[in-house]
């Protein structure tokens, strides 16, 4: 089998020189191009929260109902049993 050689100075020289390429030292600071707020607000449809989840609140409701009962339960077991 051949032997495994060791490329870590070579990774390193590729790196330096690739962040050499990528900031050239004269140029000048550039602005990310962003869309306008009004185009941006066209372009992304409204959504009625409310009503896609409508089921969340009987969820919630029900989640805490329970939460409660359980609760109690330990209660209620702990001053029985202790």
């Amino acid at each position: 089998m051949a032997k495994k050689r060791s490329r870590k100075g070579n990774v390193r020289a590729a790196r330096g020189a690739a962040v050499r390429q990528a900031t050239p030292a004269h140029s000048a600071p550039t602005r990310p191009a962003t869309p306008p707020a009004e185009a941006k607000a066209q372009r992304e449809p409204t959504v009625d929260f409310a009503a896609e989840y409508h089921y969340v609140v009987d969820d919630l409701k029900r989640i805490g109902i329970l939460a409660a009962a359980m609760f109690a339960t330990l209660v209620a077991l702990a001053l029985i049993i202790g």
